[in-house]
C-alpha cells in the first residue's frame, strides 16, 4: 500500500493561504468584558531595543490546514506578572487594551506591543484593524519578538495590512525561527522545499523540520518523515520515517494517521501490526480521507486485520470513489456480492455521498 503526493507546492498553499493564523491568545472567550480604554494609534516607543539578527515536503501527501498558532505572550517584558494577558485570555479585551497601552507607554514593553496587534488583528473589544495590527506588530518584531515577527510575516503573505510580500516574509519566519519559534521554522521549512524565494534545499528543509517536531509540531513531525521515507535532505530511514509518523499520528495528524497505518500493515519501519493499521486507517477515513477510505475498504473486503465485512467494504469503497480514489477492483468485489449486500453497502454510504454532493454544490 501506497498513498499518492501531490506537489510541494500544494502543500505549502495548503499551510499559508488563509491569512494571518490567530495565536493563542485569539483562543480565548469571545464575551466582552468591562469597558476601560478607547482605541489608539501605535507610536514608537522613546527607547527601541536592538533588532534581531535576521537570518515540504515534496514528499508529502497533504499540508496542514493551516499553519500551526503561535504561541501568544504570557509574561510581560522584565519577567512581571502580564496583567494585560490575563484579562485577554479572560475576553476581557478593552481591559487588556487598556493595560497594555498603559505597559507600552509606561514602560515600552514588547510583549504588550504584540498584544495590541493581537487585538486589532482579531477585532476582539475593538473593529478590526489591520493597518494598526500591522504596526504594532511591526513595531513589537523590530524590537525582537518572535510571535510579533510570526504574526506579521502571515499578515506579509495575505496582503493584510498592506502588500503582499513573500521576500519581507521570508525574512520575519528566518528571524522567528532562529529564536525557535516553532511554527515559523516549520513554514520556513516548507519554503526551502517550494524552491521559489531561493534554491530548493531538501537539507535545510529537514534542518527546520527536525527542531519543530522535537518540540512536538506533528505537521513537521510528518513532513520530516516523508523526507525520511523518500531519502531526500537525509539518509532514507524507514525507522525514522515510521518513529516520526507515530508521533504526528497520536497528535490526530490526519496525514500521519493515514502513511502510519499503511507502515503498520506493510510492516515498514516498525512491527507489522494489520489490526492496528485498521484502527488508525479506519480514524483517518472517518475525518474525510479517501485515500484511508480506500485502504479500510480493501482491509474489509479481504478480512486482513479485522473481519472481512461485505457490506462496510462496499460502503468505503463508494466513500472513497466519490471522493476522488476509485478502485476497479474493488468495482469488481462490489459487483460480485449478493443484490442485498450490494444494496446494504449502497444504504449505508449514502449519507456520505449526500453530505460529499452538497459540499460541492
Amino acid at each position: 500500500m501506497t498513498a499518492p503526493r501531490p506537489a510541494a507546492a500544494a502543500l505549502l498553499g495548503a499551510c499559508l493561504a488563509g491569512g494571518l493564523i490567530a495565536s493563542a491568545a485569539a483562543q480565548a472567550p469571545t464575551q466582552s468584558g468591562p469597558p476601560a480604554a478607547q482605541a489608539r494609534t501605535p507610536q514608537a516607543p522613546a527607547k527601541p531595543a536592538a533588532k534581531p539578527t535576521p537570518q515540504k515536503p515534496a514528499a508529502a501527501k497533504s499540508g496542514p490546514a493551516s499553519t500551526p498558532p503561535a504561541s501568544a505572550p504570557v509574561a510581560a517584558s522584565g519577567g512581571e506578572p502580564d496583567l494585560a494577558f490575563g484579562a485577554f485570555q479572560r475576553g476581557f479585551y478593552l481591559t487588556a487594551l487598556s493595560l497594555a497601552t498603559h505597559r507600552v507607554d509606561e514602560k515600552n514593553d514588547v510583549k504588550a506591543m504584540t498584544l495590541l496587534g493581537e487585538i486589532y488583528a482579531n477585532g476582539f473589544g475593538v473593529a478590526r484593524d489591520d493597518n494598526k495590527a500591522a504596526e504594532w506588530y511591526r513595531l513589537a518584531a523590530d524590537r525582537g519578538d518572535r510571535e510579533a515577527m510570526f504574526a506579521l510575516a502571515m499578515f506579509r503573505l495575505s496582503g493584510r495590512g498592506g502588500p503582499v510580500n513573500r521576500e519581507e516574509a521570508t525574512k520575519l519566519l528566518a528571524s522567528a525561527a532562529k529564536l525557535e519559534h516553532v511554527a515559523a521554522a516549520y513554514d520556513l521549512g516548507l519554503l526551502y522545499l517550494e524552491g521559489q524565494l531561493f534554491p530548493q534545499d531538501f537539507a535545510r528543509a529537514a534542518e527546520l523540520f527536525r527542531g519543530a517536531a522535537q518540540a512536538g509540531n506533528p505537521e513537521a513531525q510528518y513532513a520530516l518523515a516523508t523526507l525520511y521515507k523518500d531519502g531526500r535532505g537525509v539518509a532514507k530511514d524507514a525507522v525514522q520515517a515510521a518513529r516520526l509518523l507515530a508521533a504526528a499520528a497520536l497528535a490526530d495528524n490526519t496525514d500521519a494517521e493515514l502513511e502510519y497505518g499503511i507502515a503498520l500493515f506493510n510492516g515498514t519501519g516498525v512491527a507489522k501490526d494489520q489490526a492496528g493499521a485498521a484502527v488508525l486507517l479506519r480514524k483517518a477515513a472517518r475525518k474525510g480521507n479517501p485515500v484511508a477510505q480506500n485502504r479500510l475498504a480493501n482491509i474489509l473486503a479481504n478480512g486482513k486485520g479485522v473481519p472481512a465485512d461485505p457490506v462496510q467494504a462496499i460502503k468505503w469503497h463508494l466513500i472513497a470513489k466519490a471522493g476522488g480514489d476509485g478502485d476497479i477492483g474493488l468495482d469488481e468485489f462490489m459487483h460480485g456480492q449478493k443484490p442485498e449486500v450490494q444494496a446494504a453497502g449502497e444504504k449505508a454510504a449514502q449519507p456520505w455521498l449526500e453530505a460529499i454532493k452538497q459540499s460541492r454544490s
